[in-house]
């Protein structure tokens, strides 16, 4: 239940050196860098804080991210759920003697992209303009073409709703010398050509106003619209054509991905050294630095810091400091796995408890306790292993929880005899009507539930006693034991004379004695704070929420039962649907696509169930959280794996 103990280093070193202190302190990524204090007067009136170019370091970022997203929208790689992430070895990683061809073809393909966005506007804004047209290409008169000596010439269009023929007999009532032509319609509007002679235009104006009539969408061109839509066209061909050009050339840059990943990489890396130095001070002559690193890792620090001129020295942290210093668990291959539910928490107070230890048991038998099957535990397992053997992802502690979750739930699936439910002896009763085969079971969940809840209720009651015995040993180890002693252990006593008073041992005269011990611990240690009546609130206070409070969070361990039935009876409901139609081949379809997405709804049921009983039952008891995670100056790679190296 430890936490990886931290020393604090304060360092002197010169200025000359400040850089190469930096890379060779990013490649150990040990050390992690604290900001300089503001209330010593001799940072601040002697020393500046450092200045780094993190700006240009960002933008070129920026640039390497915009030109990887357009490549992964374009050119797509073909990359599977399993794919691992290359390898490079930490030497090439940190060679930045490509990052400018890599910066330039980034730029590149940004250009590109670029040109390719203005392409398609204009593409669409010619067939805009195509499709504006269109109605009107009947129109054989040029459209700049608004009248002549005697006569008005003038396009315009009226709503579909309105009849034609109707229309045009109105006119010919109010404007005796106007022909009206119907150059096309559709559901939303008419074309229309009016000529009409320059007396009349007045008269026939109103007419068609009064219809809806709106004219002026061919103002400002030129030339027939045949013409005009020929030449639009053309012009959307030569477009079409350069965008075909820029998407090629984008394509043939799609084998610079890994490359532009790779320096993506390397320019995180520079970037987060060079935050890293606006946390030191100095002047023209010296640089000074303080920060945290694990006490195992002090040795190599020293031998890393001796190669420079510099002063330094380590420190344990003060309680007043205890706040700021950063926490890192220590785990092994069990108990590390438990690193992805604690950080959904909170990390623990460095002064605090690390829980992963006592929680990885009852997490991981809590959750095969609810699945309780053979079959959804071996895919866990093979899953899980395939997944960290191929993928290698940065932090496996999730996928080793489903490992060690799966083997569990092999375990109790091996004790009920489930494996896909009861798909075995569907099956076999499917092929032999008279078969009577059944996998060997301890017990079963439909037809051993009390045995279940029962076991449900003693395993809760086991996590909720070794949450108060953590607490024990904390408040005891802080200097607390009095608190340990009137609220953990009080109740322990209480429990025991139940326990005895049950079993009618340690007795006088039909008087539980160890009961009426822990009723005067409960009596005193509730009231010893309290004044007055404050000492009946107290203590009535502290029986009810003493009693409620245990028997209440035992109950809700009930939820184990409840999720391993719900599993059990959905499995068995798609096997019997199977079975319903006597074949082998559709047995087994429905059976399996059932038990998938039972697996899929119970791999969600268990982890968010389990990860309550944790948080609520057992870390109420004595987790402290507040911790900050230690986040060393390290190398940075999201898109490689980088390869350890000894020089």
């Amino acid at each position: 239940m430890a936490i990886v103990k931290m020393k604090h280093l304060r360092l002197i070193a010169l200025e000359r050196d400040r850089d190469a202190l930096l890379r060779r302190l990013q490649k150990l990524g040990c050390l992690q860098l604290q900001e300089p204090p503001a209330d010593e007067n001799l940072w601040q009136d002697m020393l500046r804080r450092e200045e780094a170019p993190s700006a240009q370091a960002r933008a070129q970022l920026r640039v390497l991210e915009t030109a990887l997203d357009t490549l992964n929208r374009v050119a797509p790689a073909k990359a599977g759920l399993l794919t691992p992430r290359p390898m490079v070895g930490e030497k090439a990683f940190l060679d930045e003697s490509t990052v400018e061809d890599d910066l330039a073809a980034a730029e590149e393909i940004n250009a590109h992209a670029a040109q390719i966005s203005h392409l398609r506007t204009q593409a669409t804004r010619l067939r805009s303009e195509v499709a504006a047209l269109a109605p009107w290409q009947s129109l054989d008169l040029p459209m700049e073409l608004t009248h002549t000596r005697t006569v008005d010439v003038i396009t315009g269009t009226v709503p579909g709703p309105v009849d034609f023929t109707d229309l045009q007999r109105q006119l010919g009532e109010t404007a005796e010398a106007a022909e009206l032509f119907l150059l096309s319609q559709s559901s939303e509007q008419k074309c229309l050509l009016l000529l009409c002679h320059h007396g009349d235009l007045d008269a026939a104006m109103e007419t068609l106003r009064s219809r809806g009539f709106v004219g002026g969408q061919l103002k400002q061109n030129r030339g027939t619209v045949a013409e005009n839509v020929s030449a639009l066209q053309a012009q959307l061909q030569e477009v079409q054509a350069a965008l075909d050009r820029e998407q090629q050339a984008l394509q043939a840059l799609a084998d610079k991905r890994e490359a532009l990943r790779l320096t993506c990489d390397r320019l995180t890396t520079a970037l987060d050294r060079e935050d890293n130095a606006q946390r030191l001070l100095g002047d023209d002559r010296i640089v000074c630095l303080q920060g945290w690193l694990p006490e195992k890792d002090v040795p190599r620090l020293t031998a890393l810091l001796d190669t420079f001129d510099c002063a330094y020295d380590y420190a344990d942290p003060t309680p007043e400091e205890y706040p700021d210093v950063p926490v890192q668990l220590k785990g092994n291959a069990f108990t590390r796995s438990m690193n992805c539910i604690t950080e959904q928490y909170s990390l623990p107070a460095y002064n605090g408890v690390d829980p992963n230890p006592v929680m990885a048991p009852f997490f991981i038998l809590f959750f095969g306790m609810m699945m309780a099957d053979m079959a959804y535990g071996l895919l866990m397992i093979v899953g899980s292993l395939l997944f960290l053997k191929k993928k290698r992802p940065a932090d496996p502690s999730f996928m080793e929880m489903i490992f060690w979750c799966g083997i569990s739930t092999v375990i109790f699936g091996a004790l009920t005899g489930g494996f896909f439910g009861d798909f075995i002896p569907q099956l076999c009763r499917i092929i032999n009507p008279a078969s009577t085969f059944t996998l060997p079971a301890l017990f079963t969940p439909l037809d051993d539930t009390m045995s279940v809840m029962i076991g449900s209720l003693v395993l809760g009651i086991i996590q909720i006693i070794t949450g108060m015995t953590v607490s024990v040993v904390k408040k005891t180890r802080d200097g607390h034991f009095a608190d340990a002693l009137w609220n953990e252990i009080t109740w322990w006593v209480i429990l025991a004379g139940l326990a005895l008073m049950i079993l009618k041992i340690g007795t006088v005269s039909g008087v539980p004695v160890v009961l009426c011990i822990g009723g005067v611990m409960l009596l005193y240690g509730s009231t010893r704070n309290a004044k007055g009546f404050g000492k009946v609130a107290a203590l009535v206070a502290a029986v009810y929420n003493g009693v409620s409070g245990f028997f209440s969070d035992t109950l809700s361990y009930v939820r184990l039962m409840a999720l391993m039935l719900s599993g059990s009876v959905i499995a068995q409901v798609f096997n019997t649907l199977g079975a319903t139609f006597g074949n082998v081949v559709v047995f087994i379809v429905i059976s399996l696509v059932g038990n998938a997405l039972n697996l899929a709804l119970n791999l969600l049921g268990c982890y968010v169930h389990d990860m309550r009983l944790q948080f609520l039952e057992f870390f109420g008891r004595f987790y402290e959280d507040g911790g900050k995670a230690y986040q060393p100056l390290s190398i940075q790679s999201k898109n490689v794996e980088v390869i350890k190296e000894d020089k």
